[in-house]
């Protein structure tokens, strides 16, 4: 289901974990507990905080893409609950964070007010990670958005 990014990159990442999600608010206290986690079992936590964050943002970006305008899950007749999948993967140089929701629509990011409660999430991203993008997967209908984070 990876993109073309992800698969070139993936062979040298040895460390690799994931972690599927329903699409619901909850899911994203559950991904950024997990990404936490994981960098301090590989050894990492120099890059924990970042690696949280980027988490955060991408899995509530994609529980937001999965929920309708009423705020609940688009359910599907064939699938039911959406379910968000987050993988982390890792050489000790760098952090991949992929995270892969059922919406096609790429991620644009948003212009946010001073005042503004959201839409700063994917200029946060920019800000901590070395890269980021977006891929689609033929035969797949979403989409998985992608993070580099460099371990210093």
């Amino acid at each position: 289901m990876t993109g073309q990014h992800a698969g070139q990159i993936q062979a040298s990442l040895p460390l690799q974990t994931s972690l599927v999600l329903g699409a619901l608010p909850s899911g994203v206290a559950c991904a950024r507990l997990h990404a936490r986690n994981v960098m301090y079992e590989w050894d990492l936590p120099s890059v924990a905080d970042s690696a949280e964050l980027v988490v955060s943002e991408l899995v509530t970006n994609a529980v937001r893409a999965s929920t309708g305008p009423d705020g609940r899950p688009k359910y599907n007749a064939k699938t039911g609950l959406p379910c968000v999948h987050l993988r982390l993967l890792s050489n000790r140089v760098h952090v991949l964070i992929e995270v892969w929701d059922q919406d096609p629509r790429m991620p644009v990011a948003a212009a946010a007010g001073p005042d503004d409660e959201s839409g700063r999430g994917l200029m946060l991203v920019e800000a901590l990670c070395e890269r980021w993008g977006c891929d689609t997967s033929p035969g797949w209908d979403g989409k998985a958005v992608w993070a580099e984070v460099q371990v210093p």
